[in-house]
């Protein structure tokens, strides 16, 4: 059965006291709705459409980014969860198929689970309501059901006392068929307290309508929603938790789970090791076998078998370490690519640039790879000794073989095998030390 996702992206989100989309707000690196369109990416879906309404230019602009195919539509009128479904009634003409809601504001909902609402609804229900057990059901809407049947769904301002009583609550995700979904939406009235178009009241009308309607549940947590900064902030804490036992069941060791922090991509290889106190942004694949020494920071990189990193390093968008790399305390590695077994041991920055296999760096070394206008490189080949403190100003070549002495300012290539020396000549004066200190001495006495 084709499958399209419609996402209600268009709250303004109020609560978060921010003047950005709710569903722009960030949990590990990655805005709320992407989350959202990543759960609904496992079903492979033929349309994706979103319904955006508060900041909606900037939610198309995030949406073009990470769904080129996804359409947008908008919700200009807040009148509630049917009338925003409606929306995307003319985006999804002619489609004969499933519909799935979900909500830009919920991330957190896994494939299996929407799968399970799939296989609902291939056994012959019209309507699935993804449901779940509330430890506090407060402001929920109650799931009125008998078994798995589900009779009506009640907003808790509307609820009876008995109704409250329910702990069976709604996650506001429904499958339906296309067209039995806007049959259906076309007779959602808004005589309730909030005066609002329910897309929950398509329950008790589908009923009515001797049509069924099933509940499939999950996990409270897979249906956490966002609208405070606590919830912001319990939400990214859901997230950890939940990667970091993924990391660990696919065979990573976290030696300090709690003080490692991964991103909504990070990919990481079996018999890693990350210890304590590492922070991974976007973009970061660890190959097996590798391992991520305490306090450091990863972004936009990739790090291949065997290497070993940190402590204390950063590895920026670009850098790329191939097989055995070593990369040291307090070192800081950008667009870089390093081939197999080279070494960058200490204090070292290393910008556009590319270091030979089993080069030696040493502590102190950077490259100068930014006139104020333009970027340039450097390229350091198979082999070379780069000597402490050596400033690279690029573009400049160091060749195979090469050395360049300590201290060295290295402003021209270096032929295969050289040996650069770019420092000033030393010159010793014998017992200026003594009289310098002698007369610094005398004048502070006299000061």
């Amino acid at each position: 059965m084709p499958t399209a996702l419609i996402v209600l992206a268009a709250g303004q989100g109020s609560r978060m006291q921010s003047d950005l989309p709710k569903v722009l707000h960030r949990v590990a690196h990655a805005p709320l709705l992407v989350h959202a369109l990543r759960s609904g990416e496992s079903l492979s879906p033929d349309r994706t459409v979103i319904v955006a309404g508060h900041g909606g230019d900037r939610v198309a602009a995030m949406v073009r980014i990470h769904d080129a195919d996804a359409v947008v539509v908008r919700q200009t009128e807040q009148l509630g969860t049917a009338h925003a479904v409606a929306q995307a009634r003319a985006a999804l003409d002619g489609f004969d198929g499933d519909v799935i809601v979900l909500y830009g504001d919920t991330p957190f909902i896994r494939p299996e689970t929407l799968e399970a609402m799939q296989a609902a609804r291939r056994d012959g229900a019209d309507i699935v309501v993804l449901g779940f057990r509330a430890t506090e059901p407060g402001r929920y809407g109650r799931l009125v059901a008998n078994g798995d049947r589900l009779e009506k769904i009640v907003e808790a301002k509307d609820a009876t006392p008995e109704e409250l009583a329910i702990t069976l609550c709604n996650s506001g995700v429904i499958a339906a068929d296309a067209n039995t979904l806007f049959d259906l939406i076309d007779h959602v009235g808004n005589d309730n307290a909030a005066g609002e178009y329910y897309l929950t009241d398509i329950v008790s009308l589908a009923r009515a309508a001797r049509m069924s309607a099933r509940v499939v549940t999950c996990p409270e947590v897979e249906t956490m929603g966002v609208n405070t900064r606590a919830d912001l902030a319990a939400a990214e804490a859901a997230f950890q938790d939940r990667a970091r036992a993924q990391a660990m069941d696919n065979g990573a060791t976290l030696t300090a789970p709690d003080t490692v922090f991964l991103a909504y991509d990070t990919v990481i290889g079996r018999d890693v090791v990350i210890e304590p106190h590492v922070v991974f942004g976007p973009d970061v694949t660890i190959e097996s076998g590798a391992t991520i020494r305490a306090f450091s920071h990863l972004e936009g990189c990739h790090v291949a078998d065997e290497c070993v990193v940190g402590p204390y390093a950063r590895l920026r968008p670009g850098a790329e370490l191939d097989r055995g790399v070593r990369v040291g305390n307090f070192v800081e590695v950008k667009n870089a690519q390093v081939a197999e077994g080279a070494k960058l041991n200490h204090l070292s920055y290393i910008g556009d640039a590319d270091v030979g296999a089993r080069a030696n760096v040493g502590a102190g070394t950077i490259t100068c790879n930014y006139d104020g206008v333009f970027k340039h490189r450097t390229v350091i080949g198979a082999n070379a000794f780069i000597g402490s403190n050596t400033a690279l100003v690029a573009p400049v070549r160091v060749g195979d073989d090469a050395m360049t002495a300590s201290g060295s300012v290295v402003t021209m290539d270096v032929p295969d095998g050289a040996l650069a020396l770019g420092r000033a000549r030393q010159v010793n004066k014998d017992g200026f030390a003594r009289r310098l200190m002698a007369k610094l001495r005398a004048a502070k006495e006299t000061s």
